[in-house]
């Protein structure tokens, strides 16, 4: 599957990423935007990632904002938000002609010239400002008092600057219909879908599974882990394992029964083994995407998810999809979940581990860059002709 691009090689590019601080699911979408693009120059708000994480950078220095100079910036740079429209509109990008920003908060608002093209690849506009603001303002305990005032007059602020960056951005790029939708609601733009890379070569598939659920995650609220872990407590005769740590640990492991053990962090291999072991898993958050599922079924193992967001999109879990890779529960309850692993159980020699993993490869790494690639050039040319 060719990726080369039909753009003139001396077009002058850069990719501007919020912030660098771990490698995960944006970056693995960056990962590929430089395979696609190596001669990109780099841009961020700050780069704190380790060394043991830098390799996907193939050794590009990273132009940072005055925020990586701040006191406290590697451990507590979110709480610089309010500074980071400035700091993202100081970044000087006027030597460009092609601009990719890769965006779930600021890296959008580049300032930018009629004769540079910022195309940007959106994660989702910014959550905690729009339609996810009470839940995330209740979950940081910012929901009354001075503080939550504050905070919600600084994200108000936020969202009118917001706005104010869409008319830079030329072309949209969405990780899912379910962003799409989302970024069409708030902005007011359409966009082309373009799902995130699986790298589905790093899971073996398993055809021989064992008697337990699994999951894995941040132990944050959002991810619904308590609420998984509840529904095994209510079925003493089924098995759950959790791997994942975060804030919320203790507060899910005092209501973990006997049947449902919590491993806390670990290793990639042992996540691996237990993704390829799982006689399903769960997954009950409501996510923009969702790479997790995706190298669930990489491995042959079926999802049982809550059926919102991006995993209508990954998971073949409705009744009229054939073949299925797993089975959707229609309301983030312990009645709804219960009844949702009660069905997988009742047709679950009906899906294939084969299935499962020919859904995740429709997510490979060379079909994403193939259509990044087709649609920059798409944009590039159309660009040009109007100039």
């Amino acid at each position: 599957m060719s990726t080369t691009t039909t753009i003139p090689a001396n077009l002058r590019i850069a990719i501007v990423h919020d912030w660098l601080t771990v490698y995960a699911g944006a970056e693995r979408v960056l990962e590929q935007m430089l395979l696609c693009y190596p001669q990109a120059d780099m841009f961020s708000l700050v780069d704190f990632l380790p060394d043991s994480q830098r390799a996907f950078l193939q050794g590009k220095k990273v132009t940072t904002s005055f925020i990586q100079k701040l006191p406290f910036s590697k451990s507590k740079y979110r709480a610089y938000l309010p500074l980071m429209p400035l700091a993202i509109e100081q970044l000087d990008l006027s030597a460009y002609d092609l601009i990719l920003s890769s965006s779930h908060a600021v890296a959008k608002g580049v300032l930018t010239g009629p004769d540079q093209l910022n195309i940007c690849m959106c994660y989702s506009p910014v959550r905690y400002a729009w339609d996810l603001q009470h839940q995330y303002l209740k979950e940081s305990g910012l929901d009354k008092g001075i503080k939550g005032w504050v905070a919600k007059y600084l994200l108000h602020r936020l969202r009118i600057w917001d706005l104010r960056t869409v008319n830079g951005v030329d072309q949209f790029i969405a990780i899912s219909k379910f962003v799409a939708r989302r970024i069409h609601k708030v902005y007011r733009r359409d966009s082309v879908v373009i799902y995130p890379p699986v790298a589905a070569e790093d899971f073996v598939l398993t055809k021989n599974k064992e008697d337990f659920y699994f999951t894995a995650s941040r132990l944050v609220p959002y991810k619904k882990i308590e609420l998984i872990v509840q529904a095994f407590a209510s079925m003493p005769s089924k098995r759950l394992i959790v791997i994942g740590a975060g804030p919320d640990f203790a507060k899910i492991q005092k209501v973990a029964t006997s049947n449902v053990t919590m491993l806390g962090y670990q290793s990639h291999e042992v996540l691996l083994e237990h993704l390829q072991k799982a006689k399903a898993f769960i997954f009950a958050a409501e996510e923009d995407f969702g790479i997790a599922p995706l190298e669930a079924q990489a491995c042959g193992t079926p999802v049982i998810a809550y059926g919102k967001g991006g995993a209508l999109e990954t998971i073949r879990g409705g009744e009229n999809q054939t073949p299925r890779t797993g089975v959707f529960f229609d309301r983030q309850t312990v009645p709804s979940l219960c009844a949702a692993i009660e069905a997988f159980e009742t047709l679950s020699s009906a899906i294939a581990p084969q299935d499962c993993r020919d859904q995740a490869l429709k997510f490979s790494p060379e079909i994403f860059r193939k259509a990044l690639v087709d649609c920059v050039d798409k944009e590039v040319r159309a660009f040009y002709q109007r100039a």
